[in-house]
């Protein structure tokens, strides 16, 4: 496993060490003492969570303002732009964002910690999503960003109008969202 920084640090690729042959592949998809060594991080997962979207679905942008939960994010099949927007008002990368593509091809995961909003957009004819995370569900405590908002500039590689859920399309704008102290 190896770990690459992105424009945000504590937004972190982790590439798994896979082994293959004509027989096919196998990785290690999770290691936790081998997480803690790599990113200093120990983290107790939760839930395991695990989707299907066809192309141009966008989920997100989402996070819980209570029981924040830190993700770590992978597809088994298929391909997404997923993306991770820093809401904690003392960060100094507050309301940066970062965007990773994460495929079934490439096997990479994306650790994105609490105090950050995050959602994704299949680009492939469909994706499966599978993500770790640290608390659990709290619908109640549930907020969501609207995709667009003009401030963030999420580069979507999309062309058009995304497909959304009613929940997405009412999101908050990033200057009226509750965030993280």
């Amino acid at each position: 496993m190896q770990i690459q920084k992105t424009a945000i640090p504590d937004v972190l690729i982790i590439e798994p060490k896979v082994f293959g042959d004509d027989r096919g592949f196998f990785f290690e998809s999770f290691n936790r003492r081998r997480f803690a060594e790599l990113t200093g991080q120990t983290r107790d997962f939760v839930q395991d969570n695990h989707s299907k979207s066809a192309k141009n679905v966008l989920r997100g942008l989402h996070y819980q303002i209570q029981q924040p939960q830190g993700k770590l994010v992978r597809v088994i099949s298929g391909e997404v732009f997923d993306v991770a927007v820093d809401i904690r008002r003392q960060s100094p990368t507050f309301g940066k964002w970062v965007g990773v593509t994460l495929s079934d091809k490439n096997r990479r995961q994306l650790w994105i910690p609490e105090g950050f909003a995050h959602g994704f957009v299949v680009i492939s004819d469909s994706a499966e999503f599978l993500y770790k995370t640290t608390d659990y569900w709290a619908p109640q405590y549930e907020r969501t960003i609207l995709w667009n908002d003009p401030i963030l500039n999420v580069q979507w590689p999309i062309e058009g109008m995304p497909l959304l859920s009613e929940k997405d399309k009412e999101g908050s704008m990033f200057n009226d969202a509750e965030m993280f102290s």
